[in-house]
C-alpha cells in the first residue's frame, strides 16, 4: 500500500481553536507552610493544601500501581537533618478506581501534612523539602516544589530569603482589595466545547478523505475484506474493525498529553505567543506547503513501515490493527507535519486542552474511518465512487495553498507580541491577497506544479472554486486601503487587529476608543471622572478578542456605551515587551512561589491571575473605582448578551450606596 497524503484546512482550525481559544483553569492545588518548634532539635513542618473542588489530592499510602503516592522528602545532599518517618495526615478519604481496578486512598477540599524532622546541627538556619503529589480530576497534574523552611516558624520558598523590598512593594501593589468578589460568579466561559473540536475535526477527517493517499484505498481495502474473508459478515465484521483501530491510532496520539507534569496558570499564553514557536510554525507550515505543491516529500524511514505491513499478514484481531497502523505509518508524509505541530501547540497543557486534542483526534479518525465499515456494509455504494485522477493532486495543491495562508498568522503572532512593525494589517492581508490569487490562477490552469498532468480541460468544479476564490481576493482587496469596507468582520481574529496599521491612528485601541494600558492609570482616570471601569484582559494573539472587538464592540449602541459610559483599561497578557529596570521585579504568591515580572505581559497575566483566579481571555470585569465588582465577568460572546450585561453594570454602579466624594 502507498500514501501521498491526508490532511487538510479545517485541521489547521483545530490547532488555531486550542492555541487561541483554550483556556486555563485555577491551580488546582495551593500550598502555605509553616514550622513548629518541639525542642532544639526537633522540629514539625507543616504543609496546608487547599484543594480545587472536585479534584483529588493522593495520599502517602495510596496502593502501588494506581494514582501515584504523596512524597515529602529532603531535597539536599547531605543534609544536616533527618525525617522521622512519613508525614503524618489529615483526614483522608476512600474509593474504588474503575481504572486502577483497586480502592485508592485520597484528600478532598483540604489536606495538612505534618513532617517531623530532627536536626543532627541545631544551629542550621533553614530545612529544604520536597513536596511530590499527583492531583486529579478527569487529568492528573503532577505537583512537584521545593520549599525552604527557617527555623523561626516562617516558611517559604528558596526565593522568599533574597526577595528585595521593591520586589515586596511591587507584589503587594499587584494584589487588589476587591469587594463583592462573589459576583464575578457565574459567568460564561467562553470554552470552544468538546462537540466542536470533534466535529472540527471530523470536518477536516472528510476533507483528507479526497485526497490522493486515502481515496484510492476505500475500494481496493473494502474488497479485501469482503472478498478475503469466508463470508459476508466476517467481512463487515473485520471491515468495521479496521474502521474502529484507525480511530483508536489516532486517539491514541493525544494520551501523553493527559500524563503531561506541571501547572502554571499562565502557561497556555506563554507557549501560544512564545516568538520562537510561532517563527518555529510559519517555517515548518511553508516547509510543508512546498511539500504539497509537489516538489519534495516528506516520509518515515521505509523499513518503519515495511515491517508492519509484513506483521499485518499475521490473522485475527492483531492483523486487522496492524494493518491500521501501516495506514498510519505510511501516510506520515502528510500526517505527521499537521499532527506533530497540533501535538507541539498542545504541549505542557493542563486541563481541557489534553481533552480538546483527544476530541479532534477522535473525530479525524473516525472520518476516515466511516467509510471502510460503510462500504464494507453496502458494497455496492462503490459503484458510485469517481474513479481517481488528476482532481486528487488539485486537492493536495489547494490545501498547500490555504497551508501557506495559515503560516503568515503565526508570524503575525510573533510579530504582534514583539512589536516588530513587520507585519501590519495592509501587509499582511496583501499576502493573502498575493498567494490567493495564485491559487485562483492555479484553479483556471494559468500556473502549474510538478506533478500536474497535461490535462488543459477546466471542469465545472474547478471553474467554480476558482470564481469562489477570486470573490476571496475582491473580499479581501479592500482591507488593504483605507475604505469603508476594510473591516473585514468575516476575517475577525485571523489579520492583526485594525489599530495595528500603517495608516495614522488616532488611537491605538480597538475601533478608535479611547483605552488605558496601564491599571493604575485608568483606575485614577476612573475616580477623577467617577465612572465604572470596564476591565479588558485581552493579548494580541487572542482571536476571540478580535472577534468580541469587530463583530460585538462595534455595535453602535454597545460603541456608544463604552465610548461614553465606562473607562476602558486594556491589559494585554501576552505583551513580551520589556518592562523598565526599575518595574521588574518577583512576584511573591501567598503560598511562597516566586515568578519573575520582566514584560508587560508577565504583570498583567500575573495580575489577572491573583486577583481573578483565571486566565483566559477575553475576560471582561466591571468594577466600582474603589474596586467594588458589579457584575458577573463576561467572555467570549454575543452582541445580545453583550449589550444586556453593560447595562446592568451601569444600573449597579448607578444604585450603589451615595458616595459623598470620589476618592483622590
Amino acid at each position: 500500500m502507498t500514501f501521498i497524503m491526508k490532511r487538510h484546512f479545517l485541521l489547521l482550525f483545530l490547532l488555531f481553536s486550542l492555541i487561541t481559544n483554550a483556556q486555563t483553569e485555577q491551580n488546582p492545588l495551593v500550598l502555605s507552610t509553616s514550622v513548629e518548634k518541639l525542642s532544639e532539635t526537633e522540629y514539625n513542618l507543616i504543609f496546608n493544601a487547599r484543594i480545587l473542588k472536585d479534584w483529588h489530592m493522593y495520599s502517602q499510602y495510596n496502593p502501588d500501581l494506581a494514582s501515584l503516592p504523596l512524597e515529602i522528602t529532603t531535597s539536599e545532599e547531605n543534609p544536616e537533618y533527618e525525617l522521622l518517618g512519613k508525614a503524618k495526615e489529615s483526614e483522608t478519604f476512600k474509593a474504588y478506581s474503575s481504572v486502577w481496578k483497586k480502592e485508592e486512598i485520597f484528600f478532598k477540599d483540604k489536606a495538612t501534612l505534618t513532617q517531623r524532622i530532627k536536626l543532627k546541627n541545631k544551629d542550621i538556619p533553614i530545612v529544604k523539602l520536597n513536596f511530590f503529589a499527583q492531583v486529579c480530576k478527569d487529568v492528573c497534574i503532577n505537583i512537584d516544589d521545593d520549599f525552604t523552611f527557617s527555623l523561626n516558624g516562617k516558611a517559604s520558598v528558596a526565593e522568599e530569603i533574597i526577595i528585595d523590598d521593591k520586589s515586596k512593594r511591587l507584589s503587594k501593589e499587584l494584589v487588589l482589595d476587591l469587594k463583592n468578589t462573589e459576583r464575578l460568579e457565574g459567568h460564561e466561559e467562553g470554552r470552544v466545547s468538546l462537540w466542536a473540536i470533534f466535529f472540527l475535526g471530523l470536518a477536516g477527517g472528510i476533507l483528507a478523505l479526497l485526497t490522493p493517499c486515502v481515496f484510492p484505498m476505500i475500494p481496493l481495502t473494502v474488497s479485501f475484506f469482503t472478498k478475503q474473508s469466508k463470508n459476508k459478515a466476517k467481512g463487515i465484521t473485520n471491515a468495521i474493525l479496521y474502521g474502529l483501530f484507525i480511530v483508536i491510532i489516532y486517539i491514541l496520539l493525544s494520551v501523553p498529553f493527559h500524563l503531561i507534569d506541571g501547572i502554571d496558570p499562565n502557561i497556555l499564553n506563554t507557549i501560544s505567543t512564545n516568538v520562537w514557536l510561532n517563527i518555529f510554525f510559519f517555517a515548518i507550515l511553508i516547509f510543508f506547503a512546498f511539500s504539497f505543491f509537489g516538489y519534495y516529500e516528506i516520509t518515515l524511514p521505509n523499513s518503519w513501515g515495511n515491517k508492519v505491513d509484513s506483521a499485518s499478514n499475521v490473522g485475527g484481531i492483531v492483523g486487522i490493527f496492524l494493518m491500521a497502523l501501516t495506514l498510519a505509518i505510511i501516510s506520515f508524509s502528510c500526517t505527521g507535519p499537521i499532527l506533530g505541530s497540533l501535538l507541539a501547540g498542545s504541549i505542557t497543557k493542563a486541563g481541557d486542552t489534553a481533552m480538546q486534542l483527544t476530541a479532534g483526534m477522535a473525530g479525524f479518525g473516525l472520518a476516515l474511518a466511516l467509510p471502510f465499515a460503510l462500504f464494507a456494509l453496502f458494497p455496492s455504494w462503490l459503484n458510485s465512487l469517481p474513479k481517481s485522477g488528476g482532481w486528487l493532486n488539485t486537492t493536495k495543491v489547494v490545501l498547500g495553498f490555504l497551508e501557506l495562508a495559515f503560516a503568515f498568522k503565526f508570524l503575525s503572532n510573533a510579530d504582534l507580541v514583539m512589536h516588530w512593525d513587520i507585519l501590519k494589517r495592509e501587509v499582511f492581508i496583501g499576502i493573502w491577497i498575493i498567494i490567493f490569487t495564485a491559487l485562483a490562477l492555479y484553479l483556471f490552469k494559468r500556473i502549474q506544479f510538478p506533478h500536474d498532468g497535461p490535462d488543459k480541460k477546466l471542469s465545472f468544479t474547478r471553474v467554480s472554486f476558482g470564481i469562489l476564490t477570486l470573490s476571496f481576493v475582491v473580499y479581501i482587496t479592500p482591507g488593504v486601503l483605507k475604505t469603508p469596507w476594510w473591516e473585514l468582520n468575516l476575517l475577525s481574529g485571523f489579520p492583526p487587529p485594525q489599530f495595528y496599521s500603517i495608516y495614522h491612528q488616532e488611537s491605538d485601541c480597538p475601533l478608535g476608543l479611547d483605552c488605558y494600558k496601564d491599571f493604575e492609570t485608568g483606575l485614577q482616570v476612573a475616580k477623577n471622572q467617577n465612572k465604572p471601569i470596564l476591565l479588558d484582559f485581552t493579548g494580541w494573539a487572542c482571536v476571540n478578542c478580535r472577534k468580541v472587538e469587530d463583530n460585538v464592540w462595534s455595535d453602535p449602541e454597545i460603541y456608544t456605551i463604552l465610548k461614553n459610559d465606562y473607562i476602558l483599561i486594556s491589559l494585554y497578557v501576552d505583551d513580551r515587551k520589556k518592562l523598565s529596570e526599575n518595574q521588574q521585579f518577583t512576584f511573591v504568591y501567598a503560598d511562597g512561589k516566586t515568578k519573575k515580572i520582566e514584560t508587560v505581559g508577565d504583570k498583567w497575566g500575573t495580575f489577572q491571575n491573583i486577583n481573578f483566579k483565571t486566565a483566559s481571555q477575553p475576560y471582561y470585569v466591571q468594577m466600582t473605582p474603589d474596586l467594588e465588582i458589579l457584575n458577573r465577568a463576561e467572555q467570549y460572546t454575543d452582541k445580545g448578551t453583550y449589550y444586556n450585561w453593560l447595562i446592568k453594570g451601569k444600573q449597579m454602579f448607578s444604585n450603589r450606596p451615595f458616595v459623598e466624594q470620589a476618592v483622590k
